[in-house]
């Protein structure tokens, strides 16, 4: 298959994945809303939020070694798969170790703490080693079928038994389960097991590229929960609450890069040993590029009129706040997508120090313009942006050393200048016909700009039509 169809399909079966969990938590909310107080649904996201900080801690991230190595045409699939279970088994015991400690820290959570920990080491053995396994459509059909037992279970708990805070923590460990089950039968984990294939050496090797990864997975928690700490003791619990609404309109696009990034991450992998990866590379980027800055430019035509109708009036001056957090996501967006070439070479430790550099960046920042009473809430997204923006360019100028992706600079420059006249032009024009006449034009530029994003589509309808 042409790399650049397969980059396409897998990003479709990713989105098929992706978008049905997110739209079952949204159809979802509702009952969660109903059934749990304010304090139990705290309580579940807390949970939820330190599961996903232990998680790459108990597993020593080695499902991402599972990925590279499993990618890998000289490696044995089998030894791959035997010597990650063997981690994950470890991980798993060393969990229930560390049982007291949890029951100690909240004795109510401990129990659902551990088991959440081991059924999500089993996941991500398990739907890793479909990927590495080319089986990228188990791996999407199972993110729907996490999503529905899920949220099956969750009815079931919630309403007719109403086990409240019980019965949600325990769906998503019965679904995780389930799901567990089927992707071992899939994966057919029975077969690829091979106890004799398991070494100390190899389960070095692997732990010597996903280890460096773990400290990077705390970074990057730390880096997007912290600025809400910042907020909160400079400027108060009501303005962290306008930052958190405001930042539910950048998250969206978050979506999009999740699914993005999983099948980019695959590709850069399989293309990382081919001769011409670097012709590959820059068109790859310079497609996405211009389908960020044409999306971010979009959602600022929108921005003000959608916060007007989602929003109540207490929210909506968080539309303030958007803006920067945008720019954010598209500077975080390019230096994931420089980092994963990290990963394709196996040199981690370069994702660690590149991520620390610009987390000790955005702490500084964040001291210095969030107490500026003109800057503000706004301080949590420009620290944010420089810091991303810093860690790209870093990423960008390294590896050149082994993957060569130029970037347009004149367009990048020119998307830059479309995007600050659309955020002035909010801030400064306050009659809404004005203002959407402006960004309007702003946007046909950002099209105009981004125009060769339509070349293939343009090419696909007239060959359908010489047919």
């Amino acid at each position: 298959m042409n790399k650049y169809k397969k980059l396409a399909s897998n990003s479709v079966l990713f989105a098929i994945g992706n978008f049905g969990s997110k739209l079952i938590t949204f159809v979802m909310l509702p009952l969660y809303t109903n059934k749990l107080s304010t304090s139990d649904f705290g309580l579940t996201d807390l949970v939820l939020t330190t599961v996903s900080l232990l998680l790459p801690i108990f597993s020593m991230s080695i499902g991402d070694s599972i990925l590279r190595f499993g990618l890998e045409k000289n490696e044995s699939k089998k030894g791959i798969f035997s010597n990650g279970l063997a981690v994950v088994i470890a991980g798993s015991i060393l969990t229930i170790v560390f049982f007291p400690f949890f029951y100690l820290v909240n004795e109510k959570i401990a129990f659902y703490l551990v088991l959440l920990l081991i059924v999500q080491l089993f996941q991500t053995l398990f739907s890793q080693f479909a990927k590495a396994n080319d089986q990228i459509n188990i791996f999407a059909l199972n993110g729907m079928l996490l999503s529905f037992v899920t949220a099956f279970w969750n009815f079931i708990f919630l309403v007719p038994l109403n086990m409240g805070i019980d019965g949600y923590l325990l769906s998503i460990i019965i679904a995780n389960v389930i799901s567990n089950v089927w992707l071992a039968i899939k994966v057919d984990s029975f077969r690829q097991f091979d106890k004799s294939l398991i070494s100390k050496k190899k389960i070095k090797q692997m732990l010597y590229y996903s280890f460096p990864l773990i400290p990077n997975s705390v970074a990057l928690w730390a880096t997007n929960a912290i600025s809400r700490y910042f907020i909160l003791f400079f400027l108060g619990a009501a303005a962290n609450g306008l930052f958190a609404v405001a930042y539910k309109i950048p998250s969206m696009i978050g979506v999009l890069n999740t699914i993005f990034f999983q099948a980019w991450q695959l590709t850069v992998i399989e293309e990382y040993d081919s001769s011409n990866n670097s012709s590959f590379y820059t068109n790859v980027f310079g497609f996405y590029s211009r389908f960020l800055f044409l999306g971010v430019s979009g959602i600022l035509v929108i921005l003000k009129p959608v916060m007007n109708i989602l929003v109540s009036r207490a929210f909506y001056e968080s539309w303030e706040y958007i803006p920067f957090l945008l720019l954010t996501v598209v500077y975080s967006s390019f230096s994931t997508f420089f980092g994963n070439y990290y990963a394709a070479s196996k040199e981690t430790v370069k994702v660690l120090t590149t991520t620390a550099i610009g987390a000790v960046m955005n702490i500084f920042l964040l001291l210095l313009l969030i107490p500026i009473p003109f800057i503000g809430i706004n301080g949590a997204g420009i620290a944010s942006a420089i810091s991303f923006f810093v860690i790209w360019i870093i990423r960008q100028k390294d590896t050149q050393r082994f993957a060569r992706t130029r970037f347009e600079t004149k367009n990048i420059l020119l998307n830059h200048s479309i995007f600050i006249m659309q955020i002035l032009s909010l801030y400064l024009i306050e009659d809404s016909v004005k203002l959407f006449l402006i960004q309007i034009t702003l946007f046909i530029l950002s099209i105009i700009s981004n125009k060769k994003l339509f070349v293939p589509i343009i090419a696909l309808i007239k060959r359908r039509d010489s047919h």
